[in-house]
């Protein structure tokens, strides 16, 4: 698998990375140490871990795996902190309000991140990240303090570079104005692309390398959701169902995945493949996370690393996806 720098950084990572997010709820250990294994013999060095990831069985997952089935250095392990689950009543500051029900909370104060991060390290049984991001913006801790948690961090050898994840421009811009940020992961697909007007140049000013996530779109642009909801689809989850459904209702989903399905069947390939190869090709992206539920999902995302689209192919995509406004 081809291997691309992250920004202005010396790390390079592979221009596909493997989500856990689904470990430990919809991906047993078992299964996940078949992704794995199949990943990182494609070549596949970038892995995608947090800690809220299955309420922490995900990253209990891995650390089984590291180590047995794949060295702890074949990996560019990307993890997070920031996000945090708080019982009923349990506030955060004195300044900042209680949440209402069990949920994720964001805090970003020095105090959480590197407990989540020290924590991580020690579950996983390993000395650094390769990546280390803030998993939200916090609007109740001074950007001075997180920036000299991220330095910390570095300085440390806890994380060996430091990043964000799903900032606005404007906050990315903020961070990495006074803190060494150089990758920032955001959504990005042939249905989400409004991060070319704000973010990528963002992040191409400050020398940050983009990592998409939900390239997919849910699963929308795989074409499954054509005829019908599969029942063991993310349409069919309750917690997620509400949002896929509201994309599936948008006229330019459905122009988009007809035209992904059409340009797929010319080219003797999936939709899948088709919609993947449009993301990693494009200007200022350094790699894509992409999860899969079993190995048969996983075949299909490999199969777009050797996936060439054609100009015509691509300009078309482009065109369909685009937006009016």
């Amino acid at each position: 698998m081809e291997q691309r720098t992250v920004g202005r950084s010396g790390l390079r990572v592979s221009r596909i990375g493997l989500a856990t997010h689904t470990w430990g709820t919809h991906t047993d250990a078992d299964e996940a140490s078949v992704q794995l294994a199949a990943f990182t013999e494609a070549g596949g060095t970038l892995v995608d871990i947090s800690p809220v990831y299955g309420e922490g069985a995900a990253q209990r997952i891995l650390a089984e795996l590291l180590g047995d089935l794949v060295s702890r250095d074949e990996l560019v392990l990307s993890g997070s902190a920031g996000v945090v689950m708080h019982a009923p009543g349990a506030g955060v500051g004195d300044s900042v309000p209680a949440p209402a029900a069990v949920g994720p909370v964001v805090d970003a104060s020095r105090r959480t991140l590197l407990k989540q991060l020290d924590r991580t390290l020690l579950e996983l049984g390993t000395d650094h990240l390769d990546i280390w991001s803030i998993a939200a913006w916090d609007p109740y801790t001074p950007l001075d303090e997180v920036a000299a948690t991220l330095e910390t961090a570095v300085r440390t050898g806890r994380t060996r570079y430091a990043g964000v994840r799903g900032f606005a421009a404007w906050q990315l811009a903020s961070l990495a104005a006074i803190a060494p940020i150089s990758a920032a992961q955001t959504p990005y697909s042939l249905l989400a692309r409004g991060t070319e007007n704000d973010v990528i140049p963002a992040a191409r000013h400050h020398g940050v390398g983009i990592v998409a996530s939900a390239p997919l779109a849910g699963g929308i642009l795989t074409g499954k959701y054509r005829d019908g909801v599969p029942a063991d689809s993310r349409g069919a989850d309750e917690a997620t169902a509400a949002e896929i459904r509201r994309r599936l209702d948008d006229d330019r989903a459905t122009r988009v995945v007809d035209a992904l399905v059409t340009a797929a069947d010319g080219l003797g390939t999936s939709p899948l493949a088709v919609a993947l190869a449009w993301i990693r090709d494009r200007p200022g992206i350094t790699s894509m996370i992409v999860g899969a539920r079993d190995i048969g999902q996983l075949t299909g995302v490999l199969a777009a690393e050797t996936l060439e689209l054609p100009r015509a192919i691509a300009a078309a995509l482009d065109d369909v996806s685009a937006r009016s406004e």
